[in-house]
């Protein structure tokens, strides 16, 4: 597994993480036996970088991360956890003392006394862009209580704003074949000022894999079934805003590029490695809800170099079906 640097932090990371929203909730129901086997599948491909955040299942990924990192201490993991949305999300809920409770807690999860990369879960634009939320930042580094910290967007308007900061270490943004706008200025921007990308929904849900189909069902307790309408959080977080009508059809789409292109790789395979070749991207997180999908998305950081008919295929297939619903929007 390659190796990068993610941004400011300057630690390495595989290119290639692990995202444990899926652990915690919102995907259906994940036993701790079997979080705990895609934890230790995807370590054993290679992984060194796993995603968490204090609202997934309202600290139970953070806690399943936690032990399954204690048990490697020599490995060289790097965890990375967000905060934020323990709250309404609304500019005066993003105080010193409200940062230092949700630290406490998360150290509490992660078992450990500093964090290594915090990242401010998509906050609100007044946050972004207001010099206090990094003075109080840059103190929680100074007494370490977190080693660095980094920002998860929306937008990419919300990503050159949290960019052009010196604090900022990394920068945590949807970027798939389905949404295709922080290649315009956020990856360039970021590579320019040494900020790290961690590329995350890079499946748009699943979509990607070219698994479903228009009579396909989810969970009840899965937002791919509760939060298509944007009732939840961001809409732009179930299958990256795509209406699932068009997405499904537009994932048949690529998979057939997959195929016709004779690369020895899955459609998921083939979309990971797709943003994992996108200049100035430093990990991409995809989940895995078994072990099976865990190691399949880890060998996605193999893949030889996409030819290029290839990624002209996925260029038009975006231009023609994706870009009227989500360029503008996010």
């Amino acid at each position: 597994m390659e190796h990068r640097t993610l941004g400011r932090t300057g630690r390495e990371v595989s290119v290639v993480g692990l995202g444990t929203w899926q652990l915690g909730a919102d995907w259906g129901e994940v036993s701790e036996a079997d979080a705990m086997a895609v934890l230790e599948a995807s370590a054993g491909a290679g992984v060194t970088f796993y995603d968490t955040a204090d609202v997934y299942g309202d600290g139970r990924s953070e806690q399943l991360v936690g032990r399954f990192v204690a048990a490697h201490p020599d490995a060289g993991f790097t965890v990375a956890t967000k905060m934020g949305r323990r709250m309404d999300q609304v500019p005066e809920n993003y105080v010193e003392a409200h940062f230092r409770s949700w630290l406490d807690r998360s150290r509490t999860n992660l078992g450990v006394d500093t964090i290594d990369l915090v990242q401010l879960h998509c906050p609100p634009s007044e946050v972004i862009d207001d010099d206090a939320t990094y003075d109080v930042l840059d103190r929680l580094v100074d007494e370490g209580l977190i080693a660095a910290y980094g920002v998860s967007v929306e937008t990419a308007a919300q990503a050159l704003s949290a960019i052009a900061r010196p604090g900022v270490a990394s920068v945590q943004i949807i970027l798939n074949a389905f949404r295709m706008k922080p290649l315009d200025e956020v990856l360039p921007a970021a590579e320019a000022a040494g900020v790290g990308i961690i590329a995350r929904v890079p499946l748009a849900s699943g979509l990607l894999s070219g698994k479903y189909h228009l009579d396909t069902t989810f969970a009840a307790d899965d937002h791919r079934t509760y939060n298509r309408d944007g009732s939840a959080f961001d809409v732009g977080e179930t299958f990256a805003g795509v209406d699932y009508a068009t997405g499904v059809e537009a994932a048949q789409e690529f998979s057939a590029l997959v195929s016709s292109s004779g690369l020895d790789a899955t459609p998921a395979q083939a979309a990971i490695a797709w943003i994992v070749q996108q200049p100035g991207v430093s990990t991409v997180i995809p989940g895995a809800r078994n072990v099976d999908q865990a190691r399949a998305n880890a060998a996605a950081g193999l893949v030889g170099e996409l030819p290029a008919s290839f990624r002209e295929g996925v260029r038009e297939l975006y231009d023609r079906r994706i870009r009227e619903q989500v360029h503008a929007r996010w």
